[in-house]
């Protein structure tokens, strides 16, 4: 990854010719010696490759955003009630302005930063934003597009590599936007700098359409492997995070679910339903991807479950980037170890096993969606559907082996070296009520831990993480199981039916969610699920919610399907139990508990305001027809 960092500003010589050419300070501020131009900047491919690289450096960090970070803002996770300033926090009491940086006085978000820049190379993950970035990301990439006639130096592929770059970002940045905010204006074209700006807010199909007609070029453009190229010879090995035919793929598949989903399907033709054809055109997208990946002419694919973590995480191998064969899309970045060091962290109960007060929680009501091993969910916990195999006095018994590797619960060994004798009774998860390990503060809230993320060993007595342990946590924006789920989703909307299939792939959708759980070794979806699409729906649900579990995910899910604003998905609950005896410290699986029950930590009090985020007020106040979103 170093070699790769390196490269990048090598190539990077060239970026200041966009203060050149676009003459607009608002965007960088150089000395007039340091201005490289027009015919030096783009005239071959060397040159214009590293104007184009910095494209990928502002790709928001959200793993590593700060030295704690909060990404997950659905019904998925609550954080301890020692701080207060992550935007999880705002989002809980409906303020969703907290998004922004003039509402965050810590300027610990990635969405909206005081001081958003891509060349702060000593804490680059700390510089990183989505709005400021995505903005200028989306002027660079037109600046580009707009200068291709000057790339006289180039054979054609060296072209088709540069132009799908930027389109792809251009339609990457846009995609982004309008998931959050809804439609907005698409800009396509180098806007001047010294015009006041009078471009109307669009519906999310007109600007979804506009991304994927980007997407969809990149596609056409881009190869399937840089290392295939003559251009990517030269950084044979080292091509992995640049942007290819799969990603434009998945991303102009993702670009139409999105668009076919109730939420955005309302917004632009009122009906809160999906709209089967765009949901058939994210279909085909995905398949398409699918059957380069699955005939192996790409090289992605599922990472076996023995090595699941490496989708998030490495450790013992000198900085090596978490994603492995099934990430798809990730951005790069520097400052790693600092990052993880804080980051490792946030998952354990202080000062127990670590440090630091800002501790990330998964819901038990979240945790509930973990099913049975054969398959079946769960339900009611206290009274479960008696064909599932589930037992309130064994909750954790025979299920999906998923919950094994992501959730702590207890009884769970913690700690897997040596102890002062007056901590031993620490080595096991404390995590029934009133235990060691319970602390709203500082500790589980909710009766389960998180990891996911951090290997076992992540503790102060192990020293599992921290300086000199190279354990790199950095989850990817796009991996290769998401886009089965999502291609079960788009495949059974778009033909009415579990058993959608696309002409010319193999899978139909209940196929495609079937695959990701053999990877696990979790039982086929049930033929009750199978007999209607409104059944199979929440299986789907339930299964990309496992899948993806705190990845990101779900906000943006339950926002898209309507459900955010809806019970249950408003509650954040503690599962509260007593052991019935002696820990089986050999198979926690196998404990008895009494008692079991949920409790309610907080409900979330949302209207329909809430499906969208609220624009900035400076930016809605430029112009009558850019407005704000309804009810902010």
């Amino acid at each position: 990854m170093k070699n790769y960092i390196k490269n990048i500003i090598k190539f990077s010589l060239a970026i200041i010719a966009l203060v050149f050419i676009s003459s607009c300070e608002d965007y960088l501020d150089r000395e007039d010696e340091s201005i490289v131009s027009e015919e030096e900047a783009f005239k071959n491919f060397t040159n214009f490759q590293g104007y184009t690289e910095e494209l990928y450096h502002c790709i928001p960090n959200f793993t590593n955003a700060y030295w704690t970070n909060s990404w997950n803002w659905g019904d998925d996770e609550i954080e301890s009630t020692a701080r207060d300033f992550h935007f999880i926090n705002k989002i809980e009491n409906g303020n969703f302005w907290g998004w922004q940086h003039e509402f965050d006085g810590w300027d610990a978000g990635w969405m909206n930063r005081n001081d958003a820049s891509t060349n702060d190379p000593n804490d680059e993950r700390m510089s990183k934003d989505l709005w400021t970035l995505g903005w200028y990301g989306i002027r660079k990439a037109n600046l580009g597009l707009a200068n291709m006639d000057r790339l006289t130096d180039a054979t054609q592929e060296e072209k088709d590599l540069i132009r799908g770059q930027l389109l792809f970002f251009r339609g990457w940045f846009h995609f982004q936007f309008i998931q959050y905010f809804g439609g907005l204006p698409y800009i396509n074209e180098v806007l001047p700098s010294d015009e006041q700006l009078q471009l109307p807010r669009l519906s999310y199909h007109e600007a979804a359409e506009l991304a994927a007609q980007d997407f969809r070029a990149a596609a056409d453009l881009l190869p399937v492997d840089w290392d295939e190229t003559d251009a990517g010879s030269a950084t044979l090995g080292k091509n992995q995070l640049r942007i290819n035919k799969i990603m434009a793929l998945g991303y102009l598949g993702k670009n139409y679910l999105w668009a076919a989903s109730p939420l955005m399907n309302q917004e632009s033709t009122g009906s809160a339903t999906y709209n089967t054809s765009y949901a058939q055109k994210s279909a085909e997208a995905f398949a398409e991807l699918l059957n380069l990946t699955e005939s192996v002419e790409a090289d992605y694919s599922l990472v076996p479950f023995s090595d699941y973590h490496l989708n998030f995480y490495t450790s013992g191998q000198n900085w090596q980037i978490p994603g492995s064969t099934e990430a798809i899309f990730r951005g790069p970045y520097f400052g790693a170890h600092g990052s993880t060091y804080g980051t490792a962290k946030q998952y354990q109960p202080s000062p127990i096993l670590t440090d630091g007060d800002v501790k990330f929680l998964p819901t038990a009501n979240y945790v509930d969606f973990y099913g049975m091993a054969n398959g079946l969910p769960i339900d009611d916990i206290t009274q479960p559907d008696p064909e599932s195999g589930y037992d309130p006095e064994y909750p954790w018994k025979d299920r999906d082996p998923r919950f094994y590797n992501d959730i702590v619960y207890d009884g769970v060994r913690t700690v897997q070296g040596s102890m002062p004798a007056d901590e031993e009774f620490n080595r096991y998860a404390n995590l029934f009520t009133d235990g060691s390990y319970r602390n709203i503060r500082t500790g589980s809230r909710t009766g389960y831990m998180l990891y996911k993320f951090i290997p076992m060993t992540a503790n102060k007595y192990d020293e599992g993480y921290g300086y000199g342990n190279s354990l790199n946590i950095h989850l990817p924006w796009m991996r290769l199981s998401d886009v089965y789920l999502m291609y079960a989703e788009a495949a059974a909307q778009a033909y009415g039916s579990p058993t959608g299939q696309v002409s010319g792939y193999s899978k139909t959708a209940v196929d495609a969610i079937n695959f990701v759980r053999d990877r696990a070794g979790v039982g086929h979806v049930a033929d009750e699920y199978l007999g209607s699409l409104d059944a199979f729906m929440t299986e789907m649900r339930r299964e990309r919610a496992v899948e993806l579990a705190f990845e990101r995910h779900r906000f943006n899910d339950l926002r898209r399907w309507l459900l955010l604003t809806e019970s249950p998905y408003t509650l954040k609950k503690s599962v509260e139990f007593d052991r019935a005896g002696e820990l089986n410290t050999d198979d926690p699986s196998q404990n008895r508990v009494l008692n079991l029950r949920e409790e309610i930590i907080l409900e979330r009090n949302f209207s329909s305001k809430h499906y969208w985020l609220p624009l900035k007020n400076v930016d809605v106040n430029m112009y009558l027809e850019f407005s704000q979103n309804p009810g902010w």
